[in-house]
Formats: C-alpha cells, structure tokens, sequence
C-alpha cells in the first residue's frame, strides 16, 4: 500500500508503510499514545504485519489459559506470522477435552483457521486423517475446491484410503513424482505416466515400477512398457529395451515380452540386429506357431538368417528353415522333409536355386521318399525350360518313375517340338497303360520321331496295336504294319485298319499279306469289307505284280455290278478273264471301259491276237502299239485289214515308210485280201491314195489290177480303171494296151 502525490514544485512522488518496522514503532515510539499497545496490536491482526508476535502469544496464552479456546483460535488464525501455528499448539487443543454439548476444542481450532484462510500442511494432514477416519469425502474435496488445504505427500497418503484417483490429483500439486508415477499405473493410465515425467523432468525406477507392476498387472506392464519405449523426436526411449526385455523375461514373461518388441522393433533398423535375432529365438524355442506368424509378417530383415534358420529347422518349420538357409548342404538336408511343407511353397522355392542345385535336389526328393513325386514333377513342370526336360526325363527313369516321366511330359507336350520329349511321353504313357494317350499323341503329333516310335511300339508288342496302326499309317510303314498284325494274330486289326482308318491303304495291305501267303478266303473277306472304299489302280498293280489277279476277281465283279466305271477296275477284270481264258475276245470287243493301251499291253506276250482286238478297240489311239504287235507277231493280214478300215493317212503313211521293215509284208496282204474284201468305197480311195502318196506306182498296178481285172464290187469302177492305165502309161507301159483291150469302163478321150 502507499500515496502517489504530486508536490508544489511538480515533483510526483510516493509513499509507502515500511511493513516490518511500523508495529514496533508505534508500540515503543508513540509514548504520547496511551493505548499504543492496543493500536499496535489491532494493526497486526488487521492487516498481518510482524512485530507483534509476543503480543499474539500473550494473548493466545491468556485465552487459553481461561479455556477461551475459540478466541485461542482465533488469535492463532491472526497471527500472520505462524508463530502459534505449530505442532506444539495443534498438541494443546488435542490434548483439551471437549466440555459436554460442545465441539472439541481441535476442531474450534481447526475451524477457526479454515475461516481465516489455508492451513499448512501440518494442519491439512492433523485435519483430514479425522475426516477420512469417518469417509467424510465430501469436506476433503470442498476443502481442496476452495484451496483450503497444503497438498502434501503424506496428505495425498491419509487421502488415498478413499480414493486413488482423488490422492492423485493431491500428489500432482505436491509434485509427489514417485507417488504420481505410482496412482497412474494402479489407475491404468500408462500413457499419463510418459507424458508426465517428461513434463517435469522426473527420473523414475522404471525397472522397480515393471517389476512391481507384472507380478500385479502383466497387461498394464505390457502397455507401460511399451509407452516408456517410444522414441520422441530428439530424445531417447525413458529405459533401454534389453532392460524391459530383462524384467518381463526374468518373470517367463514370453508373449508380454513379444508384444513389446513387435512394437519397439517396428522401424527394422539393422542396429536391432540382435533383438530381432533374440525375439524370434525366443519363440521358436518356446512358441513355434508365434514364430511363424512373425516370419509370416515379413517384419525383420537383420537378424542372423544362419542361427533362425538351425532354430526353424530344430521347431520342425521346415519351410523357414529353407527361407533361411543359403549353403546348398543345409538345403539339401531340409528337402528332405518336403512333405511337411505345402506344394506352392516349395515350387516358389525352386525358383531361386540355381539349375544345378534344383536337379540335385529333385534327385534327392525322390531319393529319400517315393511320396515327393507329386511335388517333384509339379516343380519339374514350372522349371523344366531351366533345368532341361532331359535332364529330368533322366532323373524321373533314374528311379523307374513312369508315372513322372508320364504326369511331366503330359503338361509340357503341347508346348514342346522336341522329338524325343514326344518319344518319352509315348513310351511312359504305354507303360503306364493309358493306352488313350499313347493312340492320341500318335494320332496327333506330329514332332516324334516315325521310325523310332515304330520301332518301340513293336518291341513294347502292346494289347491294343491302335497306336502302332496310327504311326504306321501316317508315315507310310504299312507293310511293316500289315507283317506285325499277321505275325501277332492280330487279323480284327488288319480288318479294323483296312474298313476304318484308312482304307485307301488297303492295296499295300493286300499286297502285304499276299507276300506273307495269307488265306485267301481271309483277303476275299477282308476286300468284300472294305467294298468301294479302296482304291482299284493301286489294288490291282499291288497284285498284279504278285501274279495273284484272280484273287480280286470277286470284288472287282461286285464293283461292276455296282456300275463302277473304273478304267482300272475293268483292267483288272479284263487280265483275269485273258489269263483264265474266259472269252476274252468278247469281253474286248464289248467292254467299253477298260484302257486299251494297258489291256493291249498286257496281252502282248501272252495272246497277240488278243493285244490286236484291244489296240483295234480304241481306234487311232492305240495305232503305233497295233502296228508294232502285228510285225512282230506277223499278224500282216490283221494290220492290212485294220489299215483299210482305219483310212488314216498318218497310219498309212507309217505304214508305207520305206524304213518300215515289213512294208512289203503288209502290202501283199493289203493287195491280196484287205481291199479285195473291202466293201466301202472311201476304204478303196484312202487306200489308193496312201498309195500315191507313198509313191508306189508299181504296187499301185498291182493293188488295181487286184480290184479292177478280177471280180469285186470296184471292178466296173471308172474312176480306178482311169487311175490303173494313167499309172501303166507312167510305171509300165508294156501293160497300156492289156488294161485297154480288157477294160471297158474308162474314159477314151481322157
């Protein structure tokens, strides 16, 4: 307090009471005062100024003294200084009884002080261990709304017997840290206690607070744990984790100990190398099935790979211990376990070895248990491009395994023009008796090799040769077939092949079983199967060069019957009849399908006489052949005849080239009985003509004479008695006046 005052010469200044001295100065120093003890002392109580200390104690002492103990009180109360607010006083009110109907004379006390203000903390701790005594809860917490109370540690204590949350909040204004620290973990405010001793700096016992917690509240320790380790921007974690990881595990602590540092361990940093290492052995040496789940995770990289990996294998995690293992001996020695781990795993494994080292492995897979088969040819399958499909066609027969080589090649065929993966794939699926695979690859591929599959197919001497019968017929081994069949009595194969699969080849099949001298009766029926289906040309060559006609004679006349107009069929039917004599000129002469040049041929050698009748059949374009068969044969008459009535100059002309050999032979026969028989008069005329043409004036006197001078139906022709005595007059006229004294038909003046 004090005056601000401005004095006469402008200067402002100030005024103020000296608090300490003005009590003592107006008790020692205003003696004109008479009451100046009175004054001094009213200016203490009123306003809470030193210097009257010994006053208060008078007065106090006085009071009490006459048991005036609420004015006692209240000199207490007004004693700004304290002195009479002491444990001693405290004492003498509790040691006075309370006079019957009357409040004790403490509590006076007590009351008296909360009127005039706060109570230390001596007074809130002597005044609230009554109340609580009694759950009197409602006073303690009025008195803290009104800041009645020093907040103490003990006070928080006396409190806490009604309330943890209620000292709580008592040992927070006493800056209680440890006290604090103790109210948030029983009250499960983990997450308050980092937030706190952070904010006032406090260094608590975390490992003693763990400790105590975990044997009381394993979850709260779990969750205090992990807030004490999570790392602020520029500070470090409240307490080291191997120390946490110490404390939870001295207890057997191992799931809490995993869930902290799951947490702790989240940023995968390689200096938690170590701890990644000691979390995962931990679980694998007494949690497996954890373990894997936190492999699983895929949340560490640091750990030593080497020591998890001994770990996973000893937990029987076989598919980890792989994951983890570099040297090929280790990886071997796993493999070994393949059925305890799944398919898709160890195909994706597979992936990552070397070709080498995959194939050793695939060996020792199958090596060790039969039961890896499925396996070995799935990652044979996804890998073979790699490793090589003969390298594993190798490994597979290594053991006897069919079924791989089988359930292997099957998935990889369509995408292979490997010949001998095609070959393999043939050979394992007969072996294995899936006799529809083996026909349908030989049906359909079209990459094995013909001679080879063949060759197999005879040796494998299979129940159902349908396959062999594919191969053979698409790469033209038909008689090596047909020798099979017959040889293996396999004739309803023979029967099959020729009427269902390909009946075009029946002539080599035919031919086949000729040379193997089968039955007849068995070829007879087997042709009457097939009926129009086989091919004639070939069907009668084949035979035919075998001598063995007649043999068809049943099916070639079923095939005419059938109105088959076949050059070749009425070939066939035409040599028969010529080499058993059944009126083959007829047949010749009246069959208007077979091929004259082939017939005619054909009948050279055995009847010229029938080779003629053919040649003549086809009428000019046999000509050359008819003329050479009747030279040789000396059939000039037949030609003669032929000539005359072909009346083809070309013919002629060939006929009477003078490099013909046997020109003379035919003319005789032309002049002696061709034309001499000749009815039609264009014969006579071609005839001369080819005579004239020929230049044969000689032969052609002869030829008219021949027609002219004896009797035939030309004899009164006019037009040949002018041509006979022109050609005289030219050739030979000696005969001039013969040929005009014995015609009579000529022209005279011509």
């Amino acid at each position: 307090g004090g005056c601000v005052f401005v004095n006469r010469k402008g200067a402002v200044m100030s005024v103020a009471v000296n608090e300490p001295a003005i009590v003592s100065y107006v008790m020692n120093q205003l003696v004109q005062v008479p009451n100046r003890q009175d004054v001094a002392f009213q200016l203490a109580k009123r306003f809470g100024l030193p210097g009257a200390d010994e006053l208060f104690q008078r007065q106090f002492s006085h009071y009490f003294a006459s048991g005036d103990y609420k004015n006692a009180a209240l000199v207490a109360a007004q004693c700004k200084s304290g002195l009479l607010r002491t444990p001693q006083t405290i004492q003498q009110f509790k040691s006075v009884q309370a006079a019957p109907g009357q409040s004790s004379p403490i509590l006076q006390y007590f009351s008296t002080l909360l009127e005039y203000g706060k109570l230390n903390a001596l007074e809130s701790v002597e005044l609230t261990r009554p109340v609580v005594q009694q759950q009197r809860r409602e006073l303690v917490e009025k008195w803290l709304k009104e800041d009645k109370l020093e907040c103490t540690e003990e006070l928080g204590d006396i409190v806490k017997q009604l309330d943890t949350r209620f000292a709580l909040s008592i040992y927070l204004r006493a800056n209680s840290h440890q006290k604090v620290i103790t109210c948030f973990v029983e009250t499960g405010q983990h997450e308050q206690i980092v937030a706190y001793v952070k904010k006032v700096g406090y260094q608590a016992d975390y490992t003693s607070l763990l400790q105590n917690m975990l044997m009381s509240n394993p979850d709260g320790a779990t969750n205090f744990a992990k807030s004490l380790l999570q790392v602020q921007p520029g500070s470090p974690p409240l307490i080291d984790v191997n120390q946490v990881v110490k404390v939870f595990m001295e207890q057997n602590r191992l799931q809490e100990t995993t869930s902290i540092l799951l947490e702790a361990l989240k940023e995968n940093r390689p200096d938690q190398a170590a701890l990644q290492t000691q979390l995962l052995a931990m679980n694998l040496q007494q949690a497996p099935k954890v373990a894997e789940a936190i492999l699983q995770m895929n949340l560490f990289t640091h750990y030593d790979k080497k020591m998890i990996g001994q770990l996973c294998e000893k937990a029987g995690l076989m598919q980890w211990a792989l994951e983890h293992y570099q040297d090929s001996a280790d990886l071997k020695r796993v493999m070994l376990h393949a059925h305890s781990m799944t398919p898709e795993f160890l195909i994706q494994y597979f992936s990552r070895m070397p070709p080498e080292t995959a194939l050793e492995c695939l060996y020792d897979l199958l090596r060790h248990n039969r039961q890896n088969m499925n396996v070995a040819v799935q990652v044979a399958i996804k890998y073979h491009e790699q490793i090589g499909a003969e390298k594993i066609i190798a490994m597979f027969e290594s053991f006897g395994s069919n079924d791989g080589v089988f359930y292997f090649l099957g998935a990889i065929l369509s995408a292979s023009q490997d010949p001998n993966v095609h070959f393999k794939y043939i050979q394992a699926a007969s072996r294995c008796g899936n006799m529809q695979e083996v026909e349908r690859v030989c049906r359909e591929s079209t990459f094995y090799e013909p001679a080879v599959v063949k060759d197999f197919l005879k040796e494998a001497k299979l129940p159902d040769p349908r396959p062999l019968i594919y191969v053979c017929d698409l790469h033209g081994f038909v008689e090596e077939l047909t020798e099979y069949l017959y040889k293996n009595s396999l004739m309803k194969y023979v029967e099959v092949y020729v009427v269902k699969v390909n009946p075009t080849k029946c002539p080599q099949v035919i031919g086949t079983l000729i040379d193997l001298d089968c039955s007849e009766d068995f070829i007879k029926t087997l042709l009457q199967n097939v009926r129009a289906a086989c091919p004639v040309e070939p069907l009668v060559a084949e035979v035919e060069k075998r001598n063995r006609l007649r043999v068809l004679l049943p099916w070639l006349e079923a095939r005419v019957a059938e109105g088959n107009q076949d050059p070749y069929l009425h070939n066939g039917i035409a040599k028969i009849y010529i080499d058993t004599n059944r009126d083959p000129e007829t047949f010749l002469k009246s069959n208007a399908f077979y091929d004259s040049a082939t017939v005619g041929k054909y009948c050279e050698d055995r009847d010229p006489h029938l080779a003629y009748t053919a040649y003549k059949r086809a009428w000019g374009s046999c000509d050359k052949e008819l003329v050479d068969v009747t030279n040789r044969n000396g059939l000039f008459r037949l030609q003669a005849r032929y000539l005359v009535e072909r009346q083809n100059p070309e013919l002629w002309g060939l006929v009477l080239d003078p490099e013909n050999q046997y020109r003379r032979n035919v003319i005789d026969q032309v002049v002696s009985t061709a034309l001499p028989d000749a009815k039609d008069a264009d014969e006579v005329s071609a005839a001369v003509r080819a005579f004239i043409g020929a230049d044969l004036p000689n032969e052609l006197i002869e030829l008219l004479e021949k027609i002219v001078l004896h009797s035939s139906n030309f004899s009164k022709n006019r037009n040949l008695q002018n041509l006979l005595i022109l050609t005289a007059i030219k050739a030979d006229k000696t005969r001039v006046m013969d040929y005009i004294n014995r015609l009579d038909c000529y022209d005279g003046p011509e």
